[in-house]
């Protein structure tokens, strides 16, 4: 796998083009797997996963294998911007199926706790 530094950042195989047709692809399986993925990449300040926290606002298959995150942090100023969208890079790169990951680091709309899921709500106390 070749890890890209650029603003967007993105991991890719060499044989970045498509290894499967859309017809065959079973997206709603890889989708599974990619969140089971994202929610094995932790914010290193509040002790819970990225998926739950709600950094995770965009998913979108742009060919078979093929996939952009748009992803925000807690705080625009957060000192572990890179380590985060590299550990989504990571851990979805890892996936068997996925040959291209492109993370975009956005901060609009802003993040709140609202975007939390109920069970992050729950496990810091907030419900």
């Amino acid at each position: 796998m070749e890890l890209e530094d650029e603003m967007l950042h993105e991991v890719a195989l060499p044989h970045a083009e498509p290894q499967t047709s859309a017809a065959e692809f079973d997206y709603d399986a890889v989708s599974e797997e990619v969140i089971q993925a994202l929610r094995s990449v932790y914010d290193p300040e509040i002790p819970l996963n990225i998926y739950d926290l709600g950094l995770i606002y965009r998913i979108e298959w742009t060919a078979p294998g093929m996939i952009e995150i748009d992803m925000t942090l807690t705080a625009p100023g957060c000192p572990v911007a890179g380590e985060m969208t590299r550990g989504v890079q990571v851990a979805v790169g890892a996936i068997d199926s996925i040959q291209r990951v492109k993370v975009n680091l956005v901060f609009d709309p802003p993040w709140d706790q609202s975007r939390m899921s109920e069970e992050a709500q729950l496990e810091l106390g907030l419900m």
